[in-house]
């Protein structure tokens, strides 16, 4: 490589799935990273996703996952596995001191992530999962209004989802509703997105009570294809509110990505918190103190619309010069360790997940925490 790009953090991307395609792209964007290498259990796959996706003739390419952890020259990996093979790979990372950027769902369940989680901090080594959505500028400018006190207040109610309507091909031949690949289903790939806006908007605060509720749809698998839950915190806030939230997951009903939450002076809502409709620039809606006019006609205001503008980077460029900057940090600066804010986020939202899943193991009784 280049000398400029020897300060750069240098990525190996373990499997060549479909997402990987994206990140892959969002690495070169970064101004701190640069894709240095890329393995597949097929020398043939890894080429050809080189070739496909114009990846430049520097990229190293290997023809099994150990090969690429065994170069020297890699700082940090992304891994878009199957999440039955997550532990294992990420473990194999870390003791190999790589940085672990890793797809979500993180693992099959908290006891597993706690592994990966235990490889990375006795290992000095960040980890991060792939929430992009977390990274856009927009959720950064919704927190700032979600939290002021003036705005909307405390937060009484959250509606989250995540739903595409999935192809005969999809349920065929995806690995995200093959029991032995990645048996969480749409728990894991979609609930992961609407049970981590519950936390965000509650500011990582564990619920009360999760349940799921008696809609889940499996597959001839037992992997669940469709869900929807119950997430309540029944502890009152200062003004004795408590905060209730539904999430509805799907691979059966079109795409929708909603997130709504309404508080005591006002709402907030958007309809493509996960992925925005376009890349450079994303908005939603708030209301404050909206009420219905003299004989309930109309309302008394409208939502105001705010747009935030994502000119430099898409989230998921945004995510991985976040990543790239923490590890640049430990590796050139004494002293410094990895931010414990993100391995946090991911086993809160895995807590959650566990939480749904045993819930539906139990006959959609409820869990608590």
């Amino acid at each position: 490589m280049a000398e400029t790009e020897v300060a750069q953090v240098r990525f190996g991307i373990v499997g060549c799935a479909n997402i990987a395609r994206k990140v892959a792209r969002a690495i070169n964007l970064a101004s701190n990273s640069i894709l240095h290498a890329i393995a597949s259990r097929s020398i043939d796959k890894a080429k050809r996703f080189a070739s496909d996706n114009g990846l430049d003739p520097r990229v190293k390419i290997y023809g099994s996952y150990d090969q690429l952890l065994d170069d020297p020259s890699v700082d940090a990996v992304y891994m878009p596995l199957p999440t039955s093979l997550h532990v294992h790979w990420a473990v194999m990372a870390a003791q190999k001191g790589k940085h672990v950027l890793i797809e979500k769902p993180t693992a099959l369940d908290v006891g597993e992530l706690d592994t990966i989680l235990e490889a990375c901090q006795s290992n000095g080594l960040q980890f991060m999962d792939g929430s992009m959505w977390l990274h856009h500028p927009r959720t950064v400018k919704m927190k700032e209004m979600l939290f002021d006190s003036k705005l909307l207040g405390d937060v009484n109610y959250i509606y989250s989802t995540s739903t595409t309507s999935a192809s005969p091909e999809f349920f065929e031949n995806d690995i995200r509703v093959k029991g032995n690949l990645d048996s969480l289903g749409a728990l894991g790939d979609l609930g992961w997105y609407c049970l981590g806006a519950v936390l965000w908007a509650k500011n990582y605060q564990l619920p009360t009570v999760v349940t799921a509720l008696p809609d889940v749809t499996t597959n001839s698998d037992g992997v669940i294809v469709s869900f929807s839950a119950s997430i309540q915190y029944k502890e009152p806030s200062s003004s004795g509110a408590t905060t209730n939230a539904i999430i509805y997951c799907s691979f059966l009903a079109d795409t929708s990505m909603d997130l709504t939450i309404t508080g005591s002076k006002g709402s907030l809502n958007l309809n493509d918190f996960i992925i925005p409709q376009r890349e450079s620039s994303a908005s939603f809606e708030f209301t404050l103190g909206a009420k219905l006019v003299d004989l309930h006609i109309g309302w008394n205001v409208k939502p105001e619309r705010v747009v935030v503008n994502c000119d430099e980077l898409p989230q998921e460029g945004l995510m991985v010069e976040e990543f790239t900057r923490i590890v640049a940090g430990i590796r050139t600066t004494p002293g410094v360790l990895p931010d414990p804010k993100w391995p946090e986020i991911s086993r809160k939202t895995q807590m959650l997940v566990d939480a749904v899943k045993k819930s539906v193991d139990l006959g959609c009784k409820p869990v608590y925490f």
